[in-house]
């Protein structure tokens, strides 16, 4: 016996989030009650670390199914150990961003800027704040210079 075309129809259903992502659910899967989207529950916080030194954002996200985390600098999408394993930058379990070493010099500064970290799944996403990461200089005194301190 052959089947017809309209024997092999599935059902679905789409969900398109704010951001334009289309989820497809078919007849055989289901929207869980248990499900909840992405929310950010520790924001990443400002940063003054000084070159070559170690540092941590973090970004810490809750949801189901657990969501995945992302990165972003001044707009653009951090690249880590998960997309060039010799990258500075590691994508720790829990979401948050680790640099072995802050990198800066005087034409390229691409460690410092503003970082989000962007937690999704299939029912949305969610957007952390703002934090910013800057290089500390170094200060250090002329030889012969003298200071003078207010009391």
């Amino acid at each position: 016996m052959t089947r017809g075309p309209l024997e092999w129809l599935r059902v679905a259903t789409a969900l398109i989030d704010m951001q334009g992502h289309c989820n497809v659910f078919t007849a055989g899967s289901r929207l869980r009650q248990e499900d909840s989207p992405p929310r950010i529950v520790e924001h990443p916080s400002d940063l003054i670390v000084s070159k070559g030194e170690p540092a941590t954002l973090n970004c810490k996200a809750e949801g189901r199914p657990t969501p995945t985390v992302e990165w972003y600098k001044d707009g653009e999408r951090v690249e880590t150990d998960k997309d060039e394993p010799r990258s500075h930058r590691m994508l720790l379990p829990s979401g948050s961003l680790f640099f072995l070493r802050i990198v800066h010099g005087r034409r390229s500064k691409p460690d410092e800027g503003a970082y989000v970290c962007v937690a999704r799944n299939y029912l949305g996403e969610a957007v952390s704040r703002n934090a910013s990461l800057e290089v500390a200089w170094a200060f250090q005194q002329p030889p012969g210079a003298n200071c003078v301190t207010a009391a």
